[in-house]
């Protein structure tokens, strides 16, 4: 890790069903719509941290240890734009609890070590294009992805040639 990072907190998304929301992006969107997101960098932001020390990094990973979560299953069936921003992302309709709990509990946690937390609710998405700043059409709703989600990661985000990736840092389980 540098003397600062990038750093947030997500759940993983399965190998299998990124390339099924790969296949599913390619069938309904044409290339023009906005920059893809490689199907190694899909996954559900929790909580994001921004540039952070090292220290701050082992603090946060220390609570993070000690949250006892039930796992949960999210079910991703909604599709979505930002135009201000310019992302088209999936969702989900109707939000686990156990989903917006542990989001809450790691934004407040990095909100009480100094981390700066948006105002803007929780709104769970898995980011399928960037730089979709013109509208887009939006497929009709007729895909659905069951999800167990049974841990959730700390990740750096790191920018090489050109190009972004996330690699995991730590993991920790949630319990069945």
């Amino acid at each position: 890790m540098n003397p600062t990072s990038r750093l947030f907190f997500a759940l993983s998304i399965p190998d299998d069903i990124r390339q099924q929301m790969i296949r599913w992006r390619a069938e309904h969107f044409l290339p023009e719509a906005g920059r893809p997101v490689a199907a190694a960098s899909l996954h559900l932001t929790l909580a994001f941290l921004g540039e952070i020390s090292e220290r701050k990094c082992q603090t946060l990973r220390d609570l993070a240890s000690r949250i006892r979560q039930p796992a949960f299953t999210v079910t991703i069936n909604d599709t979505g734009q930002w135009p201000r921003s310019g992302i088209v992302w999936l969702g989900c309709r109707q939000a686990p609890r156990g989903l917006l709990q542990l989001a809450e509990l790691l934004r407040s946690q990095a909100a009480h070590s100094g981390c700066h937390q948006s105002r803007q609710p929780f709104h769970p998405h898995i980011t399928l294009l960037r730089g979709a700043t013109r509208p887009v059409a939006l497929p009709a709703e007729t895909f659905s992805w069951t999800i167990p989600m049974t841990h959730f990661s700390l990740y750096e985000s790191l920018y090489e040639n050109g190009h972004t990736r996330y690699q995991s840092l730590s993991s920790w389980s949630l319990t069945s």
